[in-house]
C-alpha cells in the first residue's frame, strides 16, 4: 500500500499553501493530539504554536469537550433549523448572548468564520433595504484586512496577495489605510489620521454607506497589525454619528485571543453586527455565528407583501447551520473558560510572552514585534533601521518556522511574520517551550546553525 505522504502529494490540494514547493517538500502527517501537542505518524511531537491555524482553545482531547460530542453523538448528529428548532443550537445561542457585548440579542449560525462575515455583510445591506434607505449599499473596510474567502469577504477584504486575482468578481468598497502604527507614515498618531479621513469621507457623502467592517485590536492575517489604543471607540462614535452600522470581525480575536472574551470589550464598544468562528467550538467542529443586535432582527420581521414572499425575510442559510455536534461541542468549551479559570490565568500568560519577547528587541533582522494578549507577530527585515525586507523569494519567514521543528515547536508564518498564536488555554511549561524555540529559531537562522542561509538570506 501506499504510504500516506504518497497519497498526500498524489491526490491533496492544501489550503493557502504554494503547491509546487509543497510537492517538493517532506511532508509532515499529523495522526494524533495530546493536551497542546500534535503528533505525527512517526511519533514525533510538537507543541501546536498555532493552535491549529487560531482555533484550538483548550488543548487537544479535553475530555469535557469529548464526553459533551459524544454524549450529543448517542442523541442526533444532525438535524436541519430551516423549520425546526435544535436543543444544542438553542442553548449555545443563550450563552453566546450571554457573554458577547450588551446589545447583541440574536444569533445566526454558519459553519465557517467567511460565512459568518458574508452573513453579516448581507444582514447589513439588507437592513438598510427593509428600513427604506435603499442608498445604503456602500462598505467601508481597511487595507491590509482579511474576512474570509467568500465572494462578499473578499470584497471587503484589503491584502492584494490573497485577493488581487478575483478583483473582476467582486463588489466595490471603499478602503481606508490600516491604522497600524509601524507601517503607517504618522505613527504616533496613526489611528487620529483614519479617523479623520473616515469622518471626510462620510461628512461629503455619507448616505450612500451601510456599514464599516473591521478586525477589532488587530489585523491577524496582515502580520499581526496592532490598532492604537482609542482607535475602534472612535469608529464605534463615527459610524453611529453617520447612521452606520458597525460589523466586528471576532473570527481570530474572539474567545480570549487578545486577554479579554471578545476584544470589542477592551473599548467598552458594543458592534451592531459580530461574526464569530475559529475558536467558537473550542477547535473541535466548523461551527460559526453572526451575533446581531434586536433593532436588526426586527427589520427583517415584516408581514407578507405578495403571495409566496414571506415579508422581509432574510434568504440566506446553510446545511448545517446550527449543527448538533458543534454546537454541543462550543457549549462545553464555553462553560470551560469559566469552570477552568483560564480568564484569570491570561495576564500572567500575557506578560510572560511580552517578557520573553524582549529578547529579540534589539536583534538587526527583527522589525518590529506585535502582540495582542495571546497574538503574536515577529517581523523578520534584512535591514532594521532602513526597515527593508527580505526578497520573498527567500521565504525567510517559513525558513525560520521550518528551524523551529527542530525543536518539536510548529509555528507558521505570514510572508517573513513569524506568528505564534498559543491556545489561550496552554500552561507556562508548555509555552517556556514555544518561546524558547521560537526566540532560538530567529537566532540561529541568521548566526550558527543556519549560517549558510543566513548569508544567502543577507
Amino acid at each position: 500500500m501506499r504510504d500516506l505522504a504518497e497519497l498526500d502529494r498524489a491526490y491533496l490540494w492544501h489550503p493557502f499553501t504554494p503547491m509546487r514547493q509543497w510537492l517538493q517538500g517532506r511532508t509532515t502527517i499529523i495522526a494524533s493530539g495530546e493536551g497542546f501537542e500534535l503528533i505525527d505518524t512517526e511519533g514525533n511531537r510538537y507543541v501546536d504554536g498555532s493552535s491549529s491555524l487560531w482555533c484550538n482553545l483548550h488543548g487537544h482531547r479535553v475530555g469535557k469537550i469529548d464526553q459533551a460530542v459524544r454524549a450529543q453523538l448517542d442523541r442526533i448528529a444532525h438535524s436541519t433549523l430551516l423549520g425546526l428548532g435544535s436543543a444544542p443550537s438553542i442553548e449555545l445561542a443563550a450563552r453566546l448572548i450571554g457573554i458577547a457585548p450588551a446589545g447583541l440579542a440574536k444569533v445566526f449560525y454558519s459553519d465557517s468564520g467567511a460565512a459568518a462575515v458574508e452573513v453579516a455583510l448581507k444582514m447589513a445591506f439588507q437592513y438598510f433595504q427593509n428600513i427604506g434607505q435603499g442608498r445604503r449599499r456602500r462598505f467601508i473596510a481597511f487595507r491590509e484586512g482579511y474576512h474570509g474567502d467568500t465572494i462578499g469577504s473578499v470584497s471587503v477584504g484589503g491584502i492584494d496577495l490573497f485577493h488581487k486575482a478575483f478583483g473582476p468578481l467582486l463588489f466595490e468598497a471603499t478602503f481606508f489605510d490600516s491604522p497600524n502604527r509601524y507601517y503607517h507614515p504618522a505613527a504616533d498618531r496613526a489611528g487620529q489620521v483614519v479617523l479623520d479621513q473616515i469622518e471626510q469621507t462620510l461628512a461629503s457623502g455619507g448616505q450612500e454607506y451601510c456599514a464599516v467592517i473591521i478586525e477589532p485590536l488587530i489585523q491577524a492575517a496582515a502580520g499581526m497589525l496592532t490598532h492604537g489604543a482609542g482607535f475602534l471607540g472612535g469608529l464605534r462614535e463615527l459610524t453611529r454619528k453617520h447612521g452606520l452600522l458597525l460589523v466586528a470581525d471576532e473570527v481570530a480575536t474572539g474567545f480570549c485571543r487578545t486577554g479579554t472574551m471578545f476584544a470589542c470589550q477592551q473599548e467598552g464598544v458594543c458592534p451592531d453586527l459580530m461574526a464569530l468562528g475559529k475558536g467558537l467550538s473550542g477547535g473541535y467542529l466548523p461551527v460559526s455565528a453572526t451575533l446581531t443586535s434586536q433593532e436588526i432582527f426586527d427589520s427583517f420581521c415584516g408581514e407578507p407583501e405578495a403571495a409566496g414572499y414571506a415579508g422581509r425575510t432574510f434568504f440566506h442559510g446553510h446545511t448545517f447551520s446550527g449543527n448538533a455536534l458543534g454546537c454541543a461541542a462550543a457549549i462545553a468549551s464555553i462553560d470551560l473558560i469559566f469552570e477552568s479559570g483560564l480568564m484569570e490565568e491570561l495576564p500572567q500568560k500575557i506578560a510572560y510572552i511580552r517578557g520573553r519577547l524582549a529578547e529579540l528587541a534589539d536583534h538587526p533582522h527583527v522589525g518590529d514585534i506585535r502582540q495582542c494578549g495571546m497574538m503574536v507577530g515577529i517581523d523578520l527585515v534584512a535591514d532594521r533601521q532602513k526597515r527593508r525586507p527580505f526578497d520573498a523569494n527567500l521565504r525567510v519567514g517559513a525558513a525560520v518556522c521550518d528551524h523551529a521543528r527542530r525543536y518539536g515547536v510548529i509555528v507558521r508564518p505570514l510572508g517573513d511574520v513569524v506568528v505564534l498564536m498559543p491556545a489561550p488555554a496552554m500552561d507556562l511549561a508548555t509555552l517556556a517551550r514555544l518561546m524558547d524555540a521560537t526566540v532560538a529559531s530567529v537566532r540561529e537562522y541568521f548566526t550558527g546553525d543556519a549560517a549558510g542561509r543566513s548569508s544567502a538570506a543577507r
